[in-house]
């Protein structure tokens, strides 16, 4: 009996775990990313802000499938699914057949319908990203330094993040400690304690998912790092020279960094299946695509639902869970064994809001401070990837502690347009 072929397209979290769980199963995995590694990109942040080197959070997607017999990893980006027959096709050509297809693409940042607004304000997704953000950064106080204009040196000594979820939070955290204390003794023209971190959100609280206790928590902690807020607010214009608020105001920022939504890969719609405003699939119950009960999406591709009137959050450990179950479904499918809806268990929420401070919803408990913080650390070191990295990081959060040193202040690739 020849060996059902299952695809699965992403090395994430949830591809991953889609694989993982196959392994010893009779079947042949073949994994497709357009990538070589897998990225932990909860600390995607830390390498756009300095504190990490990309390979700090990265670990080589062939490396941790190498003892699974039955996985084989190709280099590949996937650019359609022909669902009547069966296969996935990249962007050489080239078809891989299935029999069972797992899609866990992940998702870029949405611009909502406005992508220009990218030229400006790069998202947080990727490795590129977090270079092209760690560039703008750090050449910001460069640029800062040699002018002698009053007017552009505060433009280029304020910062606007959009967006006040956990990653616009996080990035409000760091930023000001970076340049009022990593980067001040370095600098003789500039002060940077006038550096300025405005937060933009369209809600009445960041932290949205959070309860409302540690949202006041968060902004409390924000401001004493000076971090400004402008809440029910959206970025109307944004340009090279900065943002207009919806109210009118206008803030005169050369570097500004979107934080606010999230859209699913575009290869969903290869699939020809009805798709929501974020570009997600809604699926069944047991994470198939209704109509095609051989494809399954998870991750941040996939609006699987949760409670009443909830949808699976587009966070790791959403994307794990349901990798591990789709696994389990194409072992009981192969079985002839009926299947079962993916019951999506919340572990809680954590935001780290800078130096000893963090936010926290475990369990149903609540958590701040440095207990929080600490345990913030705990989880991320525990979850990475290989002991080189974990090592590597640990050794750099002392560091970086101890001294309030950045030790990965490089400014690489070149400027582009509005940046």
């Amino acid at each position: 009996m020849e060996k059902a072929k299952v695809v699965i397209v992403g090395g994430g979290f949830g591809g991953i775990e889609a694989a993982r769980g196959l392994a010893g199963s009779y079947v042949d995995v073949t994994v497709l990313d357009r990538t070589n590694y897998f990225l932990f990109q909860p600390l995607l942040y830390q390498v756009a802000t300095a504190a990490l080197a990309p390979s700090d959070i990265v670990y080589p997607i062939r490396a941790m499938l190498r003892r699974q017999k039955n996985a084989t990893v190709f280099l590949s980006e996937v650019t359609d699914v022909n669902v009547a027959e069966k296969v996935v096709i990249d962007s050489d050509g080239k078809r891989y057949p299935y029999e069972f297809l797992v899609l866990a693409c992940g998702g870029r940042h949405s611009y909502f319908g406005n992508d220009a607004l990218e030229e400006f304000a790069p998202g947080l997704k990727s490795i590129p990203d977090a270079l092209e953000i760690r560039r703008r950064f750090l050449t910001a106080f460069e640029e800062a330094e040699k002018t002698d204009d009053e007017a552009e040196r505060a433009a280029w000594m304020t910062f606007v993040i959009v967006g006040g979820g956990p990653t616009g939070c996080e990035l409000a955290g760091v930023l000001p400690e970076i340049a009022k204390r990593a980067l001040r003794p370095d600098f003789r023209r500039i002060d940077t304690q006038n550096t300025r971190v405005i937060l933009v959100e369209n809600s009445p609280r960041p932290l949205n998912a959070f309860p409302d206790e540690l949202a006041e928590c968060a902004v409390r902690d924000l401001e004493r790092l000076g971090v400004e807020f402008r809440f029910e607010l959206k970025a109307s214009v944004i340009d090279a020279e900065g943002v207009t608020l919806s109210s009118g105001e206008r803030i005169e920022a050369k570097t500004v960094i979107w934080a606010a939504g999230n859209q699913a890969a575009p290869l969903g719609a290869a699939l020809g299946v009805p798709r929501d405003r974020a570009g997600r699939i809604p699926v069944e119950p047991d994470l198939s695509v209704p109509g095609f009960p051989e494809i399954f999406v998870i991750g941040d591709m996939a609006a699987a639902g949760w409670g009443e009137g909830k949808l699976v959050p587009g966070v790791a450990q959403g994307a794990m869970q349901g990798g591990v179950h789709v696994a389990r479904m194409i072992r009981r499918r192969l079985s002839e064994e009926p299947g079962e809806p993916f019951v999506y268990k919340d572990l809680g929420n954590l935001a780290v809001l800078g130096r000893g401070h963090a936010v926290a919803d475990v369990g149903g408990k609540t958590f701040t401070g440095l207990f929080a913080w600490l345990f913030w650390l705990f989880i991320h070191v525990l979850k990475l990837v290989g002991f080189r990295n974990r090592a590597i990081v640990l050794v750099q959060w002392a560091y970086n502690y101890l001294t309030f040193q950045r030790g990965v202040r490089l400014i690489t690739g070149r400027k582009k347009e509005g940046g």
